[in-house]
């Protein structure tokens, strides 16, 4: 487990620790033909149970931490092409009401590309996004890459603002080249906002050598972390790091990389201690006393309205690159989560949809003992996303 995969899992067990919050963490199943080109060192889960267990002991024997929250799976795909794990129908409709309250949605863009139903901020109370990843650097390595990432910059920025009431910016996959020394990490990545391996290194006692960045803003504070401008410098603070030892850390710096401390921090970002006022429905007003809130919130509603419709067409869900006939979980899919398979038959649509008066055909989950959420659980190479549902 790398990246993505182990942060959400930290944050669910640390938000859940001695606390009086309700956490659940819910995480991709795949089936077995996807788990043996995703999972390292040949792990397979035969069951949701096997998958949980390992999941809590992986946790335990390797950070020592046990808590108290609970895990739970949504159907997934492995895409080869994006090698990213990508949800399978639509995740809202099997999360109960009743424990719908706040979602903490880890890779929020990749969550929502190909989101077919409920929205997010009409289910939940309040939705928090926390976006890892700079998919336009990788979308700028492919052919055609500038005008890739040029659009898909504004699809990301669209999508987080129809789905989430918050977004926190917590890149934690340092992707570029990085050396480790003995003594020495250095981490000339710029495509970052905030990078793990780096903080692991501070934490270890080592001097960590880094880009003056947006992105190494956090490291500044810490006497070990030393910053370059120009390739000069660069050369400079290594030599120099190579013959010098490393401070040691306070308590205070110590506790500040800590993942006590990275809760705290997210806790009072994404102000999940604070209530949030329901407003009253009003009756809609006309065009000219809208005001500019008023304004925006139409804009929204309409622009969800727009990707809901283009997300329910299965040629253009996978003209933008969804797997194909994934608004649906299949049978085996359905077998293995204990889903009803209410699939509509290919040769029955038309009349489907013509009994709905033109609306699209669903097929609903009956799952009420199920919830399921997230997207994205990076092992390896690969890539995927989780989420947390948190009950206040």
């Amino acid at each position: 487990m790398t990246g993505t995969a182990v942060n959400p899992l930290f944050r669910a067990a640390y938000l859940a620790k001695n606390s009086d919050r309700d956490v659940t963490l819910v995480i991709p199943w795949l089936s077995l033909k996807d788990q043996v080109l995703v999972y390292p060192n040949k792990i397979t889960f035969s069951s949701l149970v096997e998958h949980e267990a390992y999941v809590h002991w992986w946790l335990k024997e390797k950070a020592d931490v046990i808590s108290g929250f609970k895990i739970t799976f949504y159907p997934g795909k492995f895409s080869k092409e994006k090698r990213s794990i990508l949800p399978v129908g639509d995740i809202t409709e099997t999360i109960p009401d009743e424990v719908a309250d706040i979602a903490i949605l880890e890779e929020p863009e990749h969550l929502t590309w190909y989101h077919h139903g409920r929205r997010w901020k009409t289910k939940f109370r309040k939705v928090i996004g926390v976006v890892h990843t700079n998919y336009l650097e990788y979308v700028k390595r492919e052919k055609n890459g500038q005008i890739q990432a040029f659009l898909l910059k504004y699809v990301n920025s669209w999508v987080i603002q129809i789905y989430c009431h918050k977004v926190s910016m917590l890149q934690e996959s340092c992707l570029s080249f990085k050396v480790l020394f003995y003594k020495v990490f250095i981490n000339p990545s710029t495509t970052d906002v905030v990078c793990t391996t780096t903080a692991e290194a501070l934490a270890m006692g080592k001097i960590v050598i880094c880009a003056n960045h947006p992105s190494n803003e956090f490291f500044r504070q810490f006497p070990n972390c030393h910053m370059y401008n120009t390739s000069n410098e660069f050369v400079q603070l290594t030599l120099r790091a190579i013959v010098e030892e490393p401070l040691p850390l306070t308590d205070d710096l110590r506790h500040a990389l800590s993942w006590e401390a990275a809760t705290e921090r997210f806790v009072e970002a994404a102000e999940l201690n604070e209530a949030i006022q329901e407003k009253t429905l009003l009756s809609p007003k006309p065009l000219l006393q809208m005001s500019s809130d008023d304004w925006r919130k139409s804009v929204e509603e309409a622009s969800a309205f727009l990707h809901n419709t283009v997300s329910g067409i299965e040629v253009a869900r996978c003209a933008f690159g969804a797997i194909p006939e994934t608004l649906q979980p299949d049978e085996q899919l359905c077998k293995e989560l204990g889903l009803a398979d209410n699939r509509i038959p290919k040769g029955d649509r038309a009349q489907a949809v013509t009994a709905s008066n033109g609306g699209r055909a669903r097929a609903e989950t009956a799952t009420s003992s199920c919830r399921i959420s997230g997207d994205r659980a990076r092992v390896e190479a690969t890539q995927a996303a989780a989420a947390c549902l948190i009950k206040l």
